[in-house]
């Protein structure tokens, strides 16, 4: 293992290279056709765990995952972009086992979400269905949230205990709700519900739809992310796992997207 790491370390290209070719890269991308506003599905996190540290705790890759998510949210607001949406627990994660994995999961999220709201450079707001947690996870998410609500700088979306069927439901209940208390019928809003107000209570309200969504690890599927919000989304398919996820592969991505042609069904 030793002798192959130094192999690697030897022809792997040095930092100075990759950093000559994300400039090269960065002269050449069209930034008046950048998007506003891109998601990622940071997939890979475990599989990278069993890979790089086989013994080891999972925990280990989602604090690696963690310190990646970070870095992504600096390239974002490096590149001008206006709103990030970050996906770290689905629905469907709850189901994981609670003492090895996902109590862990947890804590790293709830640093991640601190240290993001920390720096006061960003509007950072968890998204979710966060009665599905713990009491003090979903309030120290909230709290963490509340503390950026003056901030003017990119918006950062943490997906939370989020899945793309929940939001739906949540939304037409906040709508059903509303109506309600407004005297409306059933029928009277069956009659003259609009595509508009279902947006108006999804988690992401007020905010534009994402224009790319990216997902790492190989895997090219939605699993139900921004499931209302992506009709026109494009989307980047990436082989890396999240953790080896590099700022090189993040340019391809928006070089990927400025070339693309976007007819939004028209």
């Amino acid at each position: 293992m030793p002798r192959l790491r130094h192999l690697i370390d030897r022809w792997w290209p040095p930092k100075w290279l990759y950093t000559t070719y994300e400039r090269q890269l960065l002269d050449h991308l069209d930034r008046s056709r950048l998007p506003q506003h891109v998601a990622v599905l940071a997939d890979g996190n475990r599989r990278w765990a069993r890979l790089n540290a086989p013994g080891e705790p999972l925990v280990a890759g989602y604090r690696a995952g963690a310190a990646k998510l970070k870095e992504f949210v600096e390239w974002c607001d490096e590149a001008g972009l206006h709103v990030v949406t970050l996906w770290v627990l689905s629905t469907d994660n709850l189901s994981r086992s609670q003492d090895d994995e996902l109590e862990p999961l947890l804590d790293v999220i709830c640093s991640l979400v601190n240290d993001l709201s920390a720096t006061g450079r960003w509007n950072v707001q968890a998204v979710g269905d966060l009665e599905l947690l713990p009491d003090d996870i979903a309030r120290s998410l909230r709290e963490a949230s509340a503390r950026t609500d003056h901030v003017d700088g990119m918006h950062v979306n943490v997906a939370v205990s989020y899945g793309g069927r929940h939001e739906l439901r949540d939304a037409v209940r906040s709508l059903l709700r509303e109506k309600a208390a407004d005297g409306k019928s059933l029928e009277d809003v069956a009659e003259t519900l609009e595509i508009d107000e279902i947006s108006g209570h999804l988690y992401t309200k007020g905010q534009p739809d994402p224009d790319l969504i990216i997902r790492t690890s190989g895997e090219q599927r939605l699993s139900g992310f921004l499931l209302w919000q992506s009709a026109h989304s494009e989307y980047y398919f990436c082989e890396a796992l999240w953790p080896d996820f590099r700022r090189t592969d993040f340019i391809r991505a928006l070089r990927a997207y400025t070339q693309r042609e976007r007819r939004f069904g028209r």
